[in-house]
């Protein structure tokens, strides 16, 4: 070989190891593209007959919209009958449908989600574009559009369907519905002083707070006193001078908060009954929030409406009281109270209706309380507030009530951890009797189980599903016999891109004896011979944890599957401090809420390197919105040595700038002390700030009402006092929720691909949504 052919070899060789290792420093496009697949919009839509959604037409009969291959179906179900069929022709219905309106619809991509039945189930009504037609499904002709019914936006609806109660200017009003008039039925609302008002800091809405009597002739409400509570001011970005927003926003240790005035009004003589009773904190005794499936929470009409009992809870948590007034003169009489050490919670699931039910008629009322250690019903005396019988009982919980039959007695509930042999988080739907007796499973298989009750509570919808078992629905009756079986999820095309099962796992928290609960996403091309950067998905609760759901699904949080796609083990796990399990368990960390639990999240991240060789220890990773946005940064702040990236996006980073039912609630109440410092001190990131050795992230939204932006800036702030390097994106009048905005996403991956893979990641890559 001459010297001119070697000298062309070696430069060819050069070239192309230098094309090799440039492949090998960053990520392509076509990688993103790879993970956008895995997205949670773009998973939705490959798999079929995974969710039964029950549309009550009667006490039993139903229908629902089921996904299929060929688009979306709507099927007719009677339980009684123990039939499935479609609610109608969809091939004729498209037709007529098409014929009236001058328009083209297919069969199964009809022009409506959501139908009423008419005439005996001939006929349906519905809206195209805001406008009502209405179907006759005997001889499929279709005529609109015909002039809608009265609504009454930001209103709440009376039992029988004719009134509608709504706030203006501070004043309740309602609607007759059937004539349109308007009555205005209190008249001395003002501006921070109104009535029903739903004003709680962290979320307001026009909607009024109310719950409407059965027989639709009174409301109980309240009026709500937040005159001289502090404002909270955002700047709304706009071009010229922005705009100021401010309102009421209760913060820890504040003297004045809001506070709610009890009250009854009988609407055809528009008389407002207070009760007897003192200002109520804006409190449901559990997390979180004040309404419960649209209502008012944590009270109840009896079913005469001729008795009003309702939960009171104490600005701490720690203290309850069920009360029964009468709504005729207001008198109010204190049944039953109870305290609790940390704080006390009616029931396990955020958002869960409180597990308690009052029997004006057999002077019983069924209480859930956690005074063993564990979530149980008890029977009380309506009278005497005395002990009739313990209900439940054991090393399990009571999640929720969901049917209570008091002809015969039993009681309809869902639990979790009662078979020691099955993952503790799986829910089942059991039966009691009121003394405690008969208890039995009613949905015995292996996994988690969705329930629906029918209105008259002899049929149950369950949906059941594992993490590696796509969702099975069926009708059961309620001795837990099967009547049909409606749909069989299909994931044929989601294991077509690629999807893998995550897989769950059980760790040793930090004690090395309690267990913890978690699970790993793996990239479709895993490669147990690699070694692959770790990262955690972090929500450290306390009201709930960072696995949303024991059952199958495409959502998860942080979409965490589409960010294993890139090369990483992802991993979600539920510590210490989250709900479900013991009290111990979640109350573990009360009163130092900077904990997170984080010490868990270290341990069982490490036994899962001790098991798996492909996992690196060297490069890892956490992320987090909102409260895990706070448990983020905290991980980077608090173990420095353990994380070296992560991501944390809209941080209650001080939970003195937080809305004050949480903290006071999780951390107690705030305390000043002689020096000038607090009881709040020890859970605040920026005065950690000077810990920070990683590469971190920090975002806001500047229109978050939820959480400030306040907090975010304190700790901002302190990094740049401390001459840390650090980023933050800031997403202009972005308000809590941004958390899914593909820009969020985008550039979430393209820091760990940078500062865990140490690859450049494909520049300015746009996700679709």
């Amino acid at each position: 070989m001459c010297f001119r052919h070697f000298l062309i070899y070696v430069v060819l060789f050069i070239l192309l190891t230098a094309v090799v290792d440039a492949d090998a420093t960053r990520l392509t496009s076509a990688d993103y593209m790879k993970a956008e697949r895995f997205l949670s919009w773009n998973m939705e839509g490959k798999v079929f007959g995974g969710s039964v959604n029950p549309n009550w037409i009667d006490e039993n009969r139903f229908w629902y919209r089921n996904r299929f291959s060929e688009g979306h179906e709507f099927i007719f179900v009677d339980p009684a009958a123990g039939t499935r069929q479609r609610a109608f022709d969809h091939e004729r219905l498209a037709s007529a449908l098409s014929e009236s309106t001058d328009k083209t619809y297919e069969a199964f991509n009809l022009p409506f989600t959501q139908f009423e039945y008419l005439n005996g189930r001939h006929s349906l009504r519905f809206t195209i574009e805001g406008e009502e037609w209405r179907c006759n499904i005997e001889n499929y002709t279709c005529s609109g559009p015909h002039e809608r019914p009265i609504r009454v936006p930001n209103s709440v609806t009376s039992p029988d369907g004719k009134l509608a109660a709504y706030i203006k200017d501070h004043n309740l009003w309602i609607r007759d519905l059937e004539t349109g008039d308007d009555v205005q039925l209190t008249t001395d609302g003002e501006e921070y002083y109104g009535y029903a008002t739903d004003s709680q800091g962290w979320t307001r809405s026009e909607r009024p707070i109310l719950l409407w009597s059965p027989d639709s002739r009174k409301i109980a409400t309240y009026r709500l006193d937040e005159r001289n509570v502090g404002k909270m001011p955002l700047i709304e970005m706009q071009e010229g001078r922005p705009k100021l927003h401010y309102w009421p926003y209760a913060l820890p240790g504040d003297t004045v908060v809001p506070m709610h005035k009890r009250i009854v009004i009988h609407v055809e003589v528009k008389r407002i009954v207070r009760l007897d009773v003192d200002p109520d904190h804006q409190r449901t005794s559990n997390c979180c929030g004040m309404t419960r499936e649209g209502n008012w929470g944590d009270i109840e009409w009896s079913a005469d409406s001729r008795h009003l009992a309702f939960v009171s809870t104490s600005r701490d948590y720690k203290e309850v009281k069920l009360r029964v007034a009468d709504p005729h003169t207001g008198e109010v009489r204190t049944v039953y109270e109870e305290r609790a050490n940390t704080f006390f919670e009616s029931n396990l699931r955020d958002l869960g209706v409180p597990n308690w039910r009052v029997f004006h008629d057999r002077n019983e009322f069924i209480w859930f309380t956690r005074r063993d250690g564990w979530g149980h019903l008890y029977l009380y005396d309506l009278k005497t507030g005395a002990k009739k019988s313990r209900i439940t009982s054991g090393a399990w919980n009571v999640v929720d009530i969901i049917h209570i039959d008091t002809r015969n007695r039993w009681i309809y509930f869902t639990a979790a951890g009662k078979d020691e042999e099955r993952d503790p988080y799986f829910q089942h739907l059991y039966k009691v009797r009121f003394d405690g007796s008969g208890l039995t499973l009613l949905s015995p298989e292996d996994a988690n189980h969705e329930i629906t009750v029918s209105p008259s509570g002899t049929f149950f919808v369950d949906s059941y599903s594992r993490f590696d078992v796509p969702p099975i629905s069926v009708v059961r009756r309620q001795d837990g016999r099967v009547v049909t079986t409606l749909e069989e999820a299909d994931i044929t095309e989601l294991e077509k891109i690629g999807w893998n099962t995550p897989v769950s796992f059980t760790a040793k928290g930090r004690d090395g004896v309690t267990d913890v609960y978690g699970v790993i996403y793996k990239p479709s091309d895993f490669d147990s011979e690699k070694k692959y950067p770790i990262i955690n998905s972090i929500y450290p609760g306390p009201q709930r944890g960072s696995i949303n759901t024991r059952s199958f699904s495409v959502t998860d949080r942080g979409q965490a599957r589409a960010l294993a796609e890139l090369g990483f083990i992802v991993v979600l796990i539920d510590a210490t401090g989250t709900p479900r399990r013991s009290k111990v368990f979640h109350t573990e960390w009360y009163g130092d809420m900077g904990d997170n639990g984080l010490e868990d999240q270290v341990a069982a991240m490490r036994q899962l390197a001790g098991r798996y060789s492909w996992i690196d220890l060297d490069r890892v990773g956490i992320y987090g919105h909102s409260g895990g946005g706070f448990a983020a940064a905290g991980a980077m702040l608090r173990f420095p040595d353990f994380f070296h990236v992560g991501v944390s996006s809209a941080g209650n980073h001080d939970n003195r700038g937080y809305t004050y039912y949480w903290g006071e609630k999780y951390q107690g109440l705030l305390e000043r002390m002689p020096d000038g410092s607090d009881s709040y001190e020890d859970q605040a990131n920026h005065l950690l700030a000077e810990n920070l050795k990683g590469k971190l992230l920090v975002t806001y939204g500047t229109m978050d009402s939820n959480v400030h932006p306040n907090m975010t800036l304190l700790l901002i702030n302190e990094l740049i006092k401390h001459n840390k390097d650090f980023d933050v994106m800031v997403f202009p009048n972005r308000r809590h929720g941004y958390s899914n905005e593909p820009y969020n996403i985008r550039i979430t991956w393209d820091y760990f691909v940078r500062h865990l893979l140490e690859k450049r990641p494909p520049a300015g890559y746009t996700i679709r949504r």
